[in-house]
Protein backbone atom coordinates (compact mmCIF):
# COMPACT_ATOMS: atom_id res chain seq x y z
CA UNK A 1 0.00 0.00 0.00
CA UNK A 2 1.65 3.11 -1.30
CA UNK A 3 1.31 5.88 1.32
CA UNK A 4 -0.64 9.17 -0.36
CA UNK A 5 1.30 12.07 -0.73
CA UNK A 6 -1.28 14.21 1.71
CA UNK A 7 -2.93 11.24 3.09
CA UNK A 8 -3.63 13.08 6.06
CA UNK A 9 -5.49 16.06 4.42
CA UNK A 10 -7.46 13.37 2.82
CA UNK A 11 -8.61 11.62 5.53
CA UNK A 12 -9.76 14.27 7.31
CA UNK A 13 -11.61 15.71 4.02
CA UNK A 14 -12.97 12.00 3.48
CA UNK A 15 -14.66 12.63 7.19
CA UNK A 16 -15.58 15.56 6.34
CA UNK A 17 -17.71 14.26 3.07
CA UNK A 18 -18.49 10.46 5.13
CA UNK A 19 -20.14 12.56 7.45
CA UNK A 20 -22.01 14.45 5.79
CA UNK A 21 -22.91 12.06 3.45
CA UNK A 22 -24.12 9.37 5.91
CA UNK A 23 -26.14 12.68 7.77
CA UNK A 24 -27.73 13.28 4.38
CA UNK A 25 -29.29 9.39 3.61
CA UNK A 26 -30.46 9.26 7.00
CA UNK A 27 -28.30 6.42 8.57
CA UNK A 28 -26.26 8.00 10.65
CA UNK A 29 -25.94 10.98 13.34
CA UNK A 30 -22.37 11.66 14.74
CA UNK A 31 -22.22 12.93 17.80
CA UNK A 32 -19.24 15.67 18.72
CA UNK A 33 -17.60 12.72 21.27
CA UNK A 34 -17.25 9.82 18.20
CA UNK A 35 -13.62 9.35 17.73
CA UNK A 36 -12.06 9.89 14.67
CA UNK A 37 -11.62 6.06 14.35
CA UNK A 38 -15.15 5.02 14.83
CA UNK A 39 -15.91 7.61 12.25
CA UNK A 40 -13.40 6.17 9.83
CA UNK A 41 -14.62 2.24 10.57
CA UNK A 42 -18.59 3.52 9.97
CA UNK A 43 -17.69 5.70 6.86
CA UNK A 44 -15.34 2.78 5.48
CA UNK A 45 -18.34 0.50 6.25
CA UNK A 46 -21.18 2.39 4.83
CA UNK A 47 -19.27 3.39 1.35
CA UNK A 48 -18.66 -0.34 1.15
CA UNK A 49 -22.31 -1.46 1.91
CA UNK A 50 -23.27 1.29 -0.85
CA UNK A 51 -20.30 -0.12 -3.34
CA UNK A 52 -19.00 3.45 -3.69
CA UNK A 53 -15.47 1.74 -3.00
CA UNK A 54 -14.58 -1.70 -2.67
CA UNK A 55 -14.11 -3.77 0.02
CA UNK A 56 -10.92 -4.97 1.66
CA UNK A 57 -10.36 -8.69 1.93
CA UNK A 58 -11.41 -9.22 5.90
CA UNK A 59 -8.10 -10.17 6.81
CA UNK A 60 -6.95 -6.59 5.76
CA UNK A 61 -9.09 -4.72 7.49
CA UNK A 62 -6.99 -2.10 9.70
CA UNK A 63 -7.53 1.53 10.91
CA UNK A 64 -5.08 2.40 8.54
CA UNK A 65 -6.06 0.58 5.75
CA UNK A 66 -9.26 1.96 6.00
CA UNK A 67 -8.36 5.40 6.20
CA UNK A 68 -6.17 4.41 2.81
CA UNK A 69 -9.40 3.73 1.17
CA UNK A 70 -11.44 6.69 2.30
CA UNK A 71 -8.01 8.89 1.38
CA UNK A 72 -8.38 7.50 -2.02
CA UNK A 73 -11.91 8.01 -2.27
CA UNK A 74 -11.77 11.88 -1.14
CA UNK A 75 -8.99 12.57 -3.43
CA UNK A 76 -11.55 11.49 -6.58
CA UNK A 77 -14.60 12.91 -4.87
Amino acid sequence: MKKLKNEKELVKKAIALGMEYGEKRGVVEFEPTDSAAEKVEYIYRLLVHDNLIQPLPEDQVSQQSMQHKLAIWASKQ
